[in-house]
């Protein structure tokens, strides 16, 4: 073969490697961008279930914290009711008694 094919041919060889590591480079391009891509959307996938989570904890420790609350309101109501009927119980033992003092007060200045 002569000198100048073999130089063409070499030429032609090295012009081939060198699309071969382009086309490999530009391969591993795509592949970092979709790697990265994918990534992004596993965080995005990620935080939207983490939130989603936390509104569901929050709405859980909310009606929680509703029905302690109504609870104490409850317990309170039947307090307060069980308060009220005891003084109205003692409404007619209080006036005697007042009326006692009073009329014993009044006989003391007579």
């Amino acid at each position: 073969m002569p000198r100048p094919e073999v130089l063409d041919r070499i030429k032609e060889a090295e012009q081939d490697a060198d699309e071969i590591v382009a086309e490999a480079e530009q391969a591993r391009e795509d592949r970092i961008a979709e790697a990265r891509a994918e990534a992004e959307d596993i965080r995005e996938t990620a935080r939207e279930e983490a939130e989603a989570a936390a509104e569901e904890r929050l709405a859980s420790a909310e009606e929680e914290i509703e029905a302690d609350r109504q609870a104490i309101l409850d317990e309170g109501e039947a307090e307060r009711e069980a308060l009220e009927a005891d003084a109205r119980e003692n409404v007619d033992a209080v006036v005697e008694d007042v009326i006692e003092t009073f009329e014993e007060a009044v006989h003391a200045q007579t």
